[in-house]
């Protein structure tokens, strides 16, 4: 399990923190934004003010000169339950189908010791990385039984609550809820499990069904869950599973929040019809989640051949409408994907370069800190007054060029050193020298 290094700050001064989490009235010195003093009471921000507002503190003081500093980190799409499963699996063919029969293959091999072990891994990376909150899908392909990995997880998200908040969705190919009845079965299975449980499908032309959608929502509905869909993950033109998915959620008054990963499709389509699905989307409760990583290796995929299209959905075009965006994870060193380590900064990172974002850390931090957009209600901003002291600190970066050197990091959980070396300067130096920015904290 995690070790908490007994080092607790009352006070966090010289923070760079993004531009989207701070309110309009903020200042700007020499048009780039002001550094924070954050104050820690009881594991809480306290007090929340530009440089040298608060009065002078040289007691448990770190003076960060610029550091860049995000609210606790949230890995909105994963699968742990086939996490580190790479070294098991055969030579791969590429492509997204191939990866899904060798998965078959590799689970008649799993037992609930041997998903723990690897859904563990997982949090304990998740946990060193700044996660406070992880949503895993999990595979179930029964109609009438769930799988071992389900309960395996529920008992985890129950050990892991205070740490890491473990959320769970049934990943079930769209043909189980082709029936009403089979449809209402899951989902009061998935409804009777433990909180932070959500109903899933995999939509894919391969198996498109209008109507199993249509039962999948309905059930959902009928048993107060919201949605997780993993929708067009594919480069195919006629996918019309995210279009459809928001006309089915205005006929059927669907009232909870549908969160719909990859939407690949997007990407593919004439520019016309593409956007006129997210102008659909952005009238109800949708929100996009980004899979870089995995998406980058999967989509376009031939053997010898150079790919020429990225699988990355329309991720700028979605926020200007004003779709909550979120970016994640997925696979982790199995047959989908080789790389990855539940850090959801890699994932960002990868967005970065592939879909060629502008202002990372002011502006696209957010897609890996906004927790409240995978419910149905709005939450509080995870940087404010009242908040919980949950902060990741990067300790080598700058906000102009992160996410460059964003991996030696410290993890802040209710105001305590979660993980990571905290810089000796730190704690020497005055809190009153942000009274000037230095010429790192805007570098």
């Amino acid at each position: 399990m995690p070790q908490v290094v007994p080092d607790q700050p009352r006070r966090l001064s010289g923070a760079r923190l993004p531009r989207w989490s701070l309110p309009p009235d903020w200042p700007c010195v020499a048009g780039q934004v002001a550094l924070a003093e954050l104050q820690f009471e009881h594991g809480r921000i306290a007090a929340l003010a530009p440089a040298g507002a608060l009065p002078p503190s040289a007691t448990d003081a770190w003076n960060l000169d610029g550091a860049p500093v995000l609210p606790g980190l949230v890995d909105a799409h994963t699968h742990v339950d086939k996490a580190f499963t790479l070294h098991r699996a055969a030579p791969l063919r590429p492509g997204l189908l191939s990866a899904i029969e060798a998965m078959h293959k590799d689970r008649v091999r799993w037992t609930a010791a041997d998903v723990r072990e690897r859904a563990t891994r997982a949090l304990d990376w998740a946990f060193d990385a700044g996660v406070i909150r992880l949503r895993t899908h999990v595979d179930w392909w029964e109609p009438d039984a769930a799988p071992l990995a389900w309960d395996v997880l529920e008992t985890l998200a129950a050990e892991w609550a205070g740490r890491i908040e473990l959320e769970r969705v049934n990943l079930t190919p769209l043909a189980l809820y082709a029936e009403r009845d089979g449809a209402r079965r899951l989902a009061r299975r998935v409804a009777a499990s433990a909180s932070g449980a959500r109903l899933g499908g995999f939509v894919h032309t391969v198996n498109w069904n209008r109507q199993a959608l249509a039962h999948l929502l309905e059930a959902a509905e009928e048993h107060g869950l919201d949605v997780d869909l993993h929708i067009d993950e594919e480069l195919e033109p006629a996918a019309v599973g995210l279009t459809t998915t928001a006309e089915l959620i205005r006929a059927i008054g669907f009232s909870g929040r549908v969160v719909c990963g990859h939407a690949c499709a997007l990407a593919a389509q004439p520019e016309a019809q593409a956007l006129a699905t997210l102008d659909a989307v952005a009238e109800v409760a949708i929100t996009l989640v980004a899979l870089p990583i995995t998406n980058l290796l999967l989509q376009d995929a031939t053997t010898g051949r150079t790919p020429r299209l990225r699988g990355l959905t329309l991720v700028k075009e979605a926020r200007a409408r004003g779709i909550p965006v979120l970016l994640a994870s997925d696979n982790v060193q199995d047959a989908f994907c080789a790389v990855g380590s539940f850090d959801p900064l890699e994932a960002l990172a990868a967005g970065v370069l592939a879909a060629q974002l502008d202002e990372p850390f002011d502006s696209w931090s957010e897609a890996i800190c906004r927790g409240d957009w995978l419910g149905r209600a709005p939450g509080p901003p995870p940087l404010a007054v009242g908040a919980a002291a949950d902060l990741v600190v990067f300790s080598a970066a700058s906000a102009r060029a992160w996410p460059s050197r964003s991996q030696p990091r410290v993890v802040l959980r209710d105001g305590r050193v979660a993980s990571g070396s905290v810089p000796a300067a730190w704690r020497t130096r005055s809190a009153q020298a942000t009274d000037t920015p230095s010429a790192r904290s805007f570098g």
